[in-house]
């Protein structure tokens, strides 16, 4: 299940006030909502996570080496990370697995999540990261208001020959589909956006390591290439 702790929610409750908050539960897709670790968006250097399940910091088969980052497509430090990864990912040729992890303080992040997906069906994986990029890049023209984001997306839809429809997800699979990843998001261990690894398979070194300070990205991913050199 997904969620946000009962701490977190008093924090929030402080700092909206009550109808307020009450408003922002009211928005949040249900289920949201359970006992869990609080979780924030990153404003400075963040701690290293305290990884409890593993099992998903790995490179997708057939890749030796893979950045994989948790992201909120609200969150201001996710969209200053954005273009560092890409650059990296492209230098590299390697993976980057991008995961949702939408905060429920967010207005619109779980629906840019929702659309994201979307365009990943109706136009390719391309479409939909390039959809990802371009909300990242665009991200202080909508502030708090989702109206924004949605004109955005709705004329990113049409410069791309696509029909954005009323509802971009009828059946709630996309949603589903977030929610999955917020929720292996919470098994992980994970306690703010963006959280980013370099993961490598069979590795002679560390199978994984957090990108805390992003100006050794370059560094990190050597050092898992070297560790990951020879192996089958």
């Amino acid at each position: 299940m997904l969620g946000i702790s009962l701490t977190s929610s008093r924090f929030f409750a402080r700092r909206v006030g009550a109808v307020a908050f009450a408003a922002l539960l009211a928005a949040v897709p249900a289920g949201l909502f359970v006992f869990a670790p609080p979780a924030r968006a990153q404003f400075g250097p963040p701690p290293t996570t305290q990884v409890h399940d593993p099992s998903a910091l790995k490179p997708p088969a057939g890749a030796k080496v893979a950045i994989i980052e948790f992201e909120d497509m609200q969150c201001p430090d996710c969209a200053r990370a954005n273009p560092i990864l890409k650059d990296a990912a492209d230098k590299y040729k390697i993976p980057w697995v991008r995961h949702d992890f939408p905060l429920p303080m967010h207005q619109w992040s779980f629906q840019a999540a929702v659309n994201a997906r979307w365009f990943d069906d109706k136009g390719g994986k391309k479409t939909g990261d390039a959809y990802r990029d371009a909300i990242f890049a665009n991200q202080p023209s909508f502030g708090e208001d989702p109206a924004r984001m949605t004109a955005f997306t709705q004329q990113f839809a049409k410069e791309h020959g696509l029909a954005l429809p009323f509802a971009v997800d009828p059946m709630g699979k996309l949603a589903a589909a977030v929610k999955e990843d917020y929720a292996l998001g919470q098994r992980i261990g994970i306690e703010h956006t963006p959280t980013i690894w370099v993961a490598t398979s069979h590795s002679k070194g560390a199978p994984f390591v957090e990108v805390v300070d992003r100006s050794k990205l370059y560094q990190l991913i050597d050092q898992a290439l070297e560790d990951t050199k020879g192996v089958k």
